[in-house]
């Protein structure tokens, strides 16, 4: 039941994406003067098509992966002396720009919407005040302590740890200082705290800024149970299985997920006791965390995955309401700050300063997906945001096949005075394809290497 819950909730996502974005092309393209002869969402067998007094046909194929608006083209096959004014080639290199263009915007406008319509509900974020300090971290050594809150980083202004996470991931790759600035609380003196790093987090997997510091907000744990369990992992043999409870570990009540995994990780190839409660009852295990490499560091790992339930402290809780025009100039600055930081992470990806091993595939987005859908409404809304937001920059990118290929060409069109030669076109078109298909077949292989 819950693959097809993912499996809807992906197709569901992917559809809307797609739609909107070949929509984008469309309305364009049909505001331009040129004929459209399809418009297709999905690939492979048409369940259902239909044709509209203009003659465009309209089909909705079996595999909803992906989609294509077939235009009128010369350069595709004969058309008639009737037709040509019709055809996309014969339009302006402003109107064919205009065209390309319009399904990236879409995708955007798509993700204004839906940050608009989650921002209506208002917003709900935790203050960046430390809860703990890990020891030994390099946050401690900067000193760090419990209870300071984080005003900004770098001058800029961080009012949430959503903010200090984003302005965190500037940092990713580099080396030299991060430069906090920190308060006491009932303070208004600000103490600038600088934290040093070298390539931080550049080989990370999954990189988790604020885990590498060391400080994590406050948090009120009530129960740390086990989500999943793997077969083949050192906690199913000591016992542990899905839905048990974590009540302590080595006789200490477990209050923190951080330290609980900090403690795993520091104790591998050693036997730890863990208190867990099963079905009402109370039993005591002792397992062996096995040796695993993460981050090129040898740590401890049961092979479980934790899901944990509590609460934040209320009087860290920040809240902001917004109505219906309020809500425009959030849902504007979240969509270009979410698309300023998936273009930063290409960036990252491309000059090294990121991991190639976070580049996801479709395996990844179905999961979070379903995730997301099974969490409420407004993540699901959210992720689908996100989603058109990485397809709208992805498809900006100059790489030929993609919009930003053609966009390239036609701006190189505009400079020089004419078109692009269609053999330089045909070979970059080759070259685009196959690295398109290079790196699919790499984040699908991430995916898979991925545990559960």
């Amino acid at each position: 039941m819950a693959l097809l819950q993912t499996l809807f909730f992906t197709f569901i996502a992917l559809g809307v994406l797609v739609t909107f974005h070949e929509f984008g092309h469309f309305w364009v393209a049909r505001r331009c003067g040129v004929k459209v002869e399809r418009f297709s969402i999905g690939f492979g067998t048409p369940l259902l098509r239909w044709r509209d007094k203009q003659g465009t046909e309209f089909v909705l194929a079996l595999l909803p992966l992906g989609g294509y608006v077939k235009m009128l083209d010369e350069r595709e096959g004969n058309v008639a002396d009737e037709d040509r004014s019709y055809s996309f080639n014969g339009k302006t290199v402003w109107q064919r720009i205009a065209i390309v263009a319009a399904g990236p915007i879409a995708n955007f406008l798509l993700a204004f919407v839906a940050f608009w319509f989650v921002f209506l509900s208002g917003e709900r974020d935790l203050a960046p005040v430390v809860g703990q300090v890990q020891v030994g971290s390099i946050a401690e050594q900067a000193g760090f302590e419990a209870g300071m809150e984080i005003i900004s980083i770098e001058g800029q202004k961080t009012p949430t740890w959503n903010a200090v996470s984003r302005k965190l991931f500037d940092f990713i790759g580099t080396s030299g200082e991060i430069p906090f600035m920190v308060t006491y609380p009932d303070s208004t003196v600000q103490y600038e705290l600088p934290v040093a790093v070298s390539s931080w987090l550049r080989e990370a997997e999954e990189p988790s800024p604020l885990l590498d510091l060391g400080v994590s907000p406050p948090f009120e744990l009530d129960v740390l149970s086990l989500a999943a369990v793997n077969e083949d992992g050192a906690g199913y043999k000591a016992g542990l299985r899905a839905g048990d409870r974590l009540a302590a570990i080595n006789g200490q009540a477990i209050t923190d997920v951080n330290a609980f995994i900090n403690t795993v990780s520091s104790n591998a190839k050693n036997i730890i006791v863990l208190d867990v409660e099963r079905d009402a009852q109370r039993l005591v295990l002792e397992a062996t965390p096995e040796w695993v490499e993460r981050d090129g560091e040898q740590v401890g790992q049961l092979g479980v995955r934790l899901a944990s339930t509590g609460k934040f402290p209320e009087q860290y809780m920040r809240e902001v309401d917004y109505n219906v025009f309020s809500a425009i100039p959030r849902s504007v600055k979240e969509t270009y700050e979410s698309s300023l930081f998936v273009l930063k992470s290409i960036v990252k990806l491309v000059t090294g300063d990121l991991s190639p091993k976070n580049l996801s595939g479709p395996i990844t987005i179905a999961k979070v997906a379903g995730d997301s859908a099974r969490s409420g409404i407004d993540n699901f809304i959210r992720f689908v945001a996100i989603l058109s937001i990485m397809l709208g920059v992805m498809n900006l990118l100059p790489i030929p096949v993609l919009d930003g290929g053609h966009l390239l060409y036609y701006l190189i069109e505009v400079v020089k005075g004419s078109p692009v030669s269609d053999r330089v076109q045909m070979v970059g078109y080759k070259v685009g394809f196959t690295m398109l298909i290079g790196l699919m077949v790499f984040a699908t292989y991430n995916d898979i290497s991925r545990p559960f």
